[in-house]
């Protein structure tokens, strides 16, 4: 599914573009999750597990995103660069399909703009389309921003699978799944 290109003014007062990324934002889409990775322990992968990934094998991944029905992307584009991601994903079994999962990263340095909001709004407009009755994401234990975002736009702490992450240190992180309710 493609998100059709749409301003947002931010609150420094600088405007970011929302839109579905094109296969030739394959290596700036690389950069920035790469990027994004080494910014915080909050996103599932760590920055060198993107290495393996090349320039086309990103492409390829942005054009199977673009003509699925069963997913939803918007990037956040700011001065051009890619500084953010919101993907929502469509389930396909019978039994699950009024369910969908929720995924978002955002650059540090643009946290707290309202980015995260705007497109967290825009992907759930698209779930209440699709015909999504309930949303879901996780996040690691101690990810006390997303949560607050999360929380905001009406999930629930559903449960916490113990010891779900091994960080690079040795120590073990919780997975909260939360769910919300259209």
């Amino acid at each position: 599914m493609i998100f059709e290109e749409k301003a947002l003014m931010l609150k420094d007062g600088r405007t970011a573009i929302l839109k579905t990324p094109a296969p030739e934002d394959a290596e700036m889409m690389l950069a920035f999750i790469r990027a994004a990775c080494g910014e915080t322990e909050f996103l599932l992968r760590n920055p060198e597990e993107w290495d393996p990934v090349t320039p086309e094998d990103e492409a390829k991944w942005i054009r199977g995103l673009r003509e699925s029905p069963q997913s939803f992307d918007i990037a956040c584009y700011v001065d051009g660069v890619l500084i953010g991601n919101c993907e929502l994903r469509f389930r396909q079994e019978q039994k699950c399909a009024h369910r969908a999962e929720l995924g978002i990263a955002i650059r540090e340095a643009f946290w707290g703009l309202g980015i995260g909001s705007a497109m967290f709004a825009e992907c759930i407009t698209a779930a209440r389309a699709h015909g999504t009755t309930l949303l879901e994401l996780t996040h690691k234990e101690g990810n006390d921003r997303g949560r607050r975002l999360y929380e905001k736009f009406g999930f629930r702490q559903v449960c916490i699978r113990p010891k779900a992450f091994r960080m690079k240190d040795g120590r073990f992180c919780g997975e909260v799944f939360m769910q919300m309710e259209l």
